[in-house]
Parts: C-alpha cells; structure tokens; sequence
C-alpha cells in the first residue's frame, strides 16, 4: 500500500469499508459533485463508480494529483489542482447546484463550512468527515455547551446529522482524536428574513463571551425594545435557537 505524505494538517483514510460507507451517505445521486482532497483516491475509487453524477476533484498537493492521474486515468478531465478554499467554485459549476464530499483536512474544516455557506443556495449536500469533537458541535441543538458559532450558522440553512464515529487506527498517520462523519443537507429557507452579515455578527459576538448573559456580551450592539428582546438578552448565547438569533438581528438598530 502506498503511504501518502501527511500534508495540511490530513491523516489519510485506509479502511476501504468506512470509505465506501462514506460514500455511500450521500443521498444525492446525481448533478454536480465535488471531492475536497482526494488524497491517494480511497474515496474517490467509489465515486468513479457513479456515472450519473460529474464528479470534480480538488486537491492542492502535487504528489498526490500526480499519484491520482496515473492510478485513475478517469479522473484527469475533472481533477483540479487548487486550494479550494480559493478557488473560485463558479469556475466550474456557474449557478448550477453541486454537492460535497471529503475527508476535511482538521485544522481547516471549519474553514470549508464558511465556504459552504458562502455557496449555500448552491450547495445542496456535504458529506464530510471530520474531527469528532467538532462534528458534535455542528449537530448539537441549543442549550447544549458544544453549542456554538457554525452551529447556528450552518443549522439556519442546513439540517446537520451526526452519522459515525471512525476510529484513530484506520487513518495514516493516525491522528490523536477520533474522528465523525457528518451530513448537512439543504433545508428549505431561502432567506432567514435578515442580512446574513448582520446575523453572522450577532451570532459570533454573542458567543465571543458565552458565559455572559447576551445584555452584557452584545453591549455593542442597540436592540429595539420589547419584552421578548429583554428576555432573550437575559439568556446565554447557547440557550438561543436559531430563530432566536434571528430575531435578535431583525431587531439591532442601526
């Protein structure tokens, strides 16, 4: 088996059974499909065996396109090397839809979400997995401490499911954390009624200091006055729902 050099903070799946299970997650059958990181292609081997989808690949790291065109001739037409947290997706899909699916390098996951979230009304699936900790986060409801930023913002357009747990022993070289695989799916808001901007800055100033009450963590900001904005400013940010925060934001005045 060829050892791929660990690049970007990546450990390398090698369990071909949790690589298909990954794979087969999606729900999306067809359309566009982007794999972040292919890596040495253990996911996208799977992927291959899709005619229906046109699946694109992006990967940064020289020795592995490399490795990825000479091993999977088919992917050459479709195979990108790029940072694809700079590249500029409309390149390759304009306004169409596409979905996406990868092993998330750790230390710029949370990155690839914002990126998500910038192409939402395009972005009608991810699959991907990442550290555990941090997919626990994403999926946790309100009131609960791992609560926090990306979990409002991703649950405002997305519904987050925690699929399963991947053991460190399966990844080269294997990380000191286990790992999660996690599915956001499109729900159907198009617009949650505010400046997504705006919201994005209630929301991180909210949690910046979450052990305050909202009154004294949001002190920048003015809000309108009513009974409902005075009891929810009594509240921690990780008591608020999404539609809480929204309405906070609906409220700020300018």
């Amino acid at each position: 088996m060829v050892r791929p050099k660990k690049s970007l903070g990546q450990h390398f799946l090698t369990d071909q059974s949790i690589a298909k299970k990954i794979v087969d997650s999606l729900t999306v059958e067809t359309g566009n499909l982007i794999e972040i990181g292919p890596g040495k292609g253990i996911l996208s081997q799977y992927l291959l065996q899709n005619k229906k989808r046109n699946t694109w690949y992006i990967e940064t790291d020289e020795e592995s396109v490399n490795y990825l065109k000479l091993t999977y001739p088919k992917i050459k037409q479709t195979l990108i090397k790029a940072d694809f947290l700079r590249h500029n997706l409309k390149e390759i899909f304009g306004e169409e839809k596409f979905t996406i699916i990868g092993n998330f390098p750790y230390n710029i996951s949370s990155q690839i979400f914002f990126k998500t979230l910038e192409h939402k009304n395009q972005v009608d699936e991810v699959i991907g997995m990442i550290q555990k900790e941090v997919a626990e986060r994403l999926a946790s409801p309100p009131g609960s401490k791992k609560y926090g930023i990306l979990s409002v913002l991703l649950q405002a357009y997305y519904k987050i499911e925690y699929l399963f747990t991947v053991n460190e022993g399966v990844f080269f070289p294997p990380p000191k954390v286990k790992s999660a695989v996690i599915r956001l799916s499109r729900n159907n808001v198009i617009s949650i009624g505010c400046n997504d901007n705006d919201f994005k800055a209630v929301v991180k100033t909210g949690f910046n200091q979450r052990r305050k009450t909202l009154r004294n963590a949001l002190k920048s900001f003015t809000f309108k006055q009513s009974e409902e904005i005075t009891h929810l400013l009594t509240k921690r940010a990780e008591q608020l729902s999404v539609a809480d925060f929204v309405f906070l934001t609906k409220n700020v005045i300018e």
